[in-house]
């Protein structure tokens, strides 16, 4: 008898439990553009197949609500480019650039004044015809004296602008092991000076890993030293595209755009600068399903969130690799940019310049400097 009455109250114990779990559940409020779900690194158990809504924000996990305000609105600043990519924000003077890597050219926008040209042609200054589709420029940057560093697709290299006005150019690195390098995409600065860039076939004309021009039987991750020494730093990544330093450049993200194995990968950086322990940092082949585009450009905040240029979108990650949230484009999503005040995430998504106000700043703004 006492057996009996120790299972019925168990039992009627644990149902108490389980309503009481179910009605918290029930009763949790979450705002308009939120939803509720376990951390999870893979993000295989989110619903991530379903269709994106140009300028939606979705919230998975609370976390995010430090990082993006409830009343944050995606703001949409120019459009009717070709394929914008690499924007930067210039802190001393005030303005963006990015490139329209089809045109050829580097656009640049100012508050309150819009849209300009910049430079032009910024990517391919050759005399012939170029035999492909993007020919421009992609990631930029600016050195710790301001001045504009740039991948070029068409000329196959990274190169700094000397002289805006007749448009010469210094060429820092196209060439390793006396072979050209496929078309520099995506590039950072570390503190020392050092210059990470990733180097996928993507500007070569036929933008294929077996393209006749290709000279190099890799895409290369590489580090150029402040004299100008060249080091490849690994070639496991088929598709090495956006490229970022944790804030204390302990680690270095770099995603994979490879199409159906997408992933964003995470490396130790050594006392010498190499990379050590490479791995996952997150899964994106479930969230490529069925939408435009692959992961492309990163950024990180001050606390160590990681900012993902993704199909449609860009995914926030904690440091752990737990997907936070999303901002949605609904478009290919090629590269992002902190500016203005530090709290302003620029998006370059197509063939459009978006603004986002977020809480978070931005990597980098908690120090002098231009980059």
């Amino acid at each position: 008898m006492k057996k009996l009455c120790s299972f019925i109250l168990a039992a009627l114990l644990i149902g108490g439990l389980t309503q009481l779990t179910r009605a918290s559940a029930n009763n949790k409020k979450w705002d308009n553009n939120q939803i509720g779900i376990e951390h999870k690194k893979d993000l295989s158990p989110i619903n991530t197949e379903a269709p994106t809504i140009p300028g939606r924000i979705v919230r998975y996990d609370s976390r995010i609500n430090s990082i993006i305000p409830a009343n944050a609105k995606l703001e949409k600043l120019a459009d009717g480019f070709l394929w914008v990519e690499g924007p930067v924000w210039n802190r001393k003077e005030k303005y963006l650039l990015f490139s329209d890597v089809k045109a050829n050219k580097i656009y640049k926008w100012e508050p309150g004044k819009g849209i300009s040209t910049y430079l032009s042609p910024s990517g391919y200054t050759g005399d012939t015809p170029f035999n492909g589709i993007e020919p421009g420029s992609n990631g930029l940057t600016f050195d710790s004296q301001g001045r504009l560093v740039m991948c070029q697709h068409g000329n196959r290299r990274v190169a700094r602008l000397e002289n805006r006005e007749n448009n010469t150019q210094i060429a820092l690195a196209d060439r390793y092991d006396n072979k050209r390098l496929n078309s520099p995409n995506d590039l950072v600065y570390k503190s020392n000076g050092d210059l990470y860039f990733t180097d996928p076939p993507y500007g070569l004309p036929t933008q294929r890993f077996d393209d006749p021009q290709k000279e190099l039987p890799f895409s290369g991750v590489y580090r150029l030293s402040p004299d100008g020494e060249l080091t490849l730093l690994t070639d496991e990544i088929r598709s090495p595209n956006g490229i970022a330093f944790s804030p204390n450049e302990k680690i270095l993200y770099i995603s994979d755009s490879t199409t159906k194995e997408s992933r964003w990968r995470a490396y130790d950086v050594a006392e010498d600068g190499t990379l050590q322990n490479g791995r996952t940092f997150a899964d994106g082949r479930t969230w490529e399903r069925n939408r435009q585009g692959n992961p492309d450009g990163i950024k990180v905040d001050k606390a160590g969130n990681v900012y993902g240029a993704a199909p449609e979108a860009v995914l926030i990650f904690a440091p752990d690799g737990t997907l936070l949230g999303s901002i949605e484009t609904g478009v290919r999503t090629g590269n992002l940019a902190w500016g203005e005040d530090g709290h302003s995430l620029f998006i370059a998504a197509n063939t459009a310049i978006y603004r986002i106000r977020l809480t978070a700043t931005g990597e980098g703004y908690s120090r002098n400097g231009n980059r």
